[in-house]
């Protein structure tokens, strides 16, 4: 295991490769170079070559390719939590101002944090909530009378309104975990029975859900009331002076859990969706398909094809199996944004081994045409347990009692990417031919590239990367993870 110093010298160090000595001369052509090891993060490198490529295709591992920039990136973000702000609100005021800038404020160096530019915000309760809730649970009020987000003034919106301080550009997009209980067909927030060892849900027998069934009660008075709900929510969120720009209809609609949730059929959703897109454009909000949590790009493909609702959906939020679809997903709908719309929690382990999965998600997505990427906890407290007894991981984790905070391994490595790609960047291929499949890079709006290299080896290991008609040479320690920027000037 290395320190910060040793790790800076190993870096820095002259290689051999092929019979010839290569200086990797610190700073060299105002390459910035950090790397992050599971002992030492975001630390800053001497030793990135930048000289003419050559004509050699063999003096070459990776090659960027600046002719040929995909798809535009959105931006990076988390998901607001109630058990976040709860978590944050432990801590003394400057303390919990450095974790807000660490996650949205924008900066450079050492201090540079995750710059968060694109979030999740759940409607209702999720299974991250202080207990069940929705904004309307008064029997039959179709009407909305009694409709109030005054639950949230207590977490979610002071928690937003603190990152827009940070980020006034902060992107916003929402979705339900569950209908108030009473527009669903079993009256209960839940699918299914609290898992073992928690306490029970409430939910009987005969209120039990599953998958590919409509719990969504499937009758228009029903779908209007939901859709001005959906509308009620925007304006009100407006009023706290917090836009919503996108929504979509139901997180993990295939899903029977024990926490707020509610399984809808493709068909259910497609004749759901008229109405709700009717009320996003009177408040100028884009409506979106998801989330998606199954290997299946027929489930979207089937309210696609609906003539009604099909022309409304400007994207589709992918998550969990659902990445097994994105491949046929992009083939079938190429004009569809996709946007990676939860990273798998974990069970609160918040290691390195995690971080590196975390790693190999990011890729899968983007790779396959995501222009956006969602952490989900942002922040939890010590234990990290949702409401309903799943242990979590989060990128920060509070000790209230004690006031410590610990900026867990998925940070530091989705800060590699989070942190210097912009909103705007383009991703551009990054091939290889000798086995190099680690890296992902990227081109922002001010012409500078961005190149992401993981060494997953035990050993340090020399990559070479055509950029132009220019080879940046470095040598990547072991089991690490780098980001070279280069700045547009070079190019």
């Amino acid at each position: 295991m290395m320190n910060r110093r040793e790790l800076v010298a190993a870096a820095g160090a002259a290689t051999v490769v092929a019979g010839s000595r290569l200086a990797l001369a610190a700073g060299t052509g105002g390459i910035e170079w950090r790397c992050t090891t599971q002992t030492a993060a975001w630390v800053s490198l001497p030793g990135a070559e930048w000289a003419a490529a050559g004509s050699d295709p063999f003096g070459r591992d990776v090659e960027v390719r600046l002719d040929r920039p995909q798809q535009t990136m959105v931006g990076f973000g988390g998901a607001f939590s109630e058990k976040g702000w709860e978590a944050l609100r432990t801590l003394p005021e400057a303390q919990r101002a450095a974790v807000l800038d660490a996650l949205f404020a924008p900066g450079e160096g050492p201090e540079a944090g995750l710059c968060f530019t694109l979030c999740r915000t759940p409607m209702g309760a999720n299974d991250i909530a202080r207990g069940w809730y929705s904004y309307d649970e008064v029997d039959g009020d179709f009407a909305l009378d009694h409709f109030s987000v005054a639950n949230d003034h207590e977490t979610l919106i002071p928690f937003i309104r603190e990152a827009r301080a940070r980020q006034p550009d902060l992107r916003l997009w929402a979705s339900p975990w569950s209908p108030p209980t009473w527009m669903k067909t079993n009256r209960h927030y839940a699918m299914t029975p609290a898992w073992p060892g928690q306490p029970a849900n409430g939910l009987k027998p005969d209120q039990v859900g599953k998958e590919g069934q409509d719990y969504f009660i499937q009758d228009d008075r029903y779908f209007d009331a939901y859709a001005r709900y959906f509308r009620r929510y925007v304006e009100a969120y407006a009023e706290a002076g917090i836009p919503i720009g996108t929504v979509m209809p139901q997180n993990e609609f295939n899903s029977a859990q024990p926490f707020p949730s509610c399984c809808w059929t493709p068909a259910g959703l497609a004749r759901f969706l008229p109405h709700l897109g009717r009320e996003m454009e009177k408040v100028g909000v884009t409506l979106y398909f998801g989330t998606l949590e199954r290997a299946n790009a027929d489930l979207l493909s089937r309210v696609m094809r609906d003539p009604a609702a099909g022309p409304l959906i400007r994207g589709v939020g992918v998550q969990w199996a659902g990445k097994g679809a994105l491949p046929i997903i992009g083939d079938r709908h190429p004009d569809l944004a996709i946007w990676g719309s939860e990273q798998e929690c974990g069970t609160g382990t918040n290691d390195w081994h995690y971080a590196r999965y975390g790693w190999d998600l990011m890729k899968r997505y983007l790779l396959n045409g995501a222009s956006a990427w969602q952490y989900w906890n942002m922040v939890m407290p010590t234990g990290g347990m949702s409401g309903w007894g799943w242990p979590q991981n989060a990128l920060v984790t509070v000790d209230g009692p004690s006031g410590k905070v610990r900026f867990n391994p998925d940070f530091q490595v989705l800060r590699h990417l989070s942190h210097p790609v912009r909103p705007g960047a383009r991703l551009l291929p990054a091939e290889s031919f000798t086995g190099f499949e680690n890296q992902l890079a990227f081109r922002n709006p001010d012409g500078g590239v961005v190149i992401v290299v993981q060494n997953e080896m035990a050993a340090p290991q020399l990559i070479r990367v055509k950029v132009g008609d220019r080879l940046l040479t470095a040598r990547l320690p072991a089991d690490s993870f780098n980001t070279f920027v280069v700045p547009g000037r070079l190019l």
